[in-house]
């Protein structure tokens, strides 16, 4: 069993604005449940970079080793692709291309599989609902396009 996605948002910021926010040192601005990220193998900007991270969901934290799988930073392009397994119950990957658009101007593709690691992951994925999945990925795409555009206007003064 697997949960797929791949949404993709145009944000009114410059590409490297974008591309800051997921850099190790602003990731909890746009995963604010994430409570820790330290890297712990390697270098952030490169492939087989490993970071610990804790996450909490109401009472309740998760750690685990997240693994960069691609990195590219280009002009133009940018990606950065991970996986990492969660409880021993869910093998999570993710992906986020950064495609310039224009100068102020960014399209984010988040694409993602989420498959059952063990029978109890199996089970729970196929109980999952699709719509609560599809919101959490809109959210997450809606909290980039706010950070983003919040640190633009910083960057960027209205004249």
């Amino acid at each position: 069993m697997m949960i797929t996605w791949s949404e993709e948002i145009t944000i009114d910021a410059n590409i490297e604005t974008v591309w800051e926010l997921f850099k190790d040192k602003n990731i909890t601005r746009i995963m604010p449940q994430v409570e820790e990220h330290s890297l712990i193998e390697k270098e952030e900007n490169e492939v087989g970079a490993r970071h610990r991270q804790t996450y909490r969901e109401g009472k309740r934290t998760e750690t685990y080793i997240v693994t960069t799988t691609a990195f590219e930073d280009r002009e133009e392009r940018k990606l950065k692709e991970v996986t990492f397994t969660v409880g021993g119950a869910f093998n999570i990957k993710t992906s986020y291309t950064f495609q310039k658009l224009a100068e102020n101007r960014t399209r984010l593709i988040y694409e993602g599989a989420n498959e059952g690691a063990s029978v109890l992951g199996k089970i729970m994925l196929k109980f999952a609902r699709d719509k609560s999945n599809r919101k959490v990925v809109h959210d997450f795409l809606e909290r980039v396009r706010e950070e983003a555009e919040k640190e633009e206007e910083h960057v960027r003064p209205e004249s």
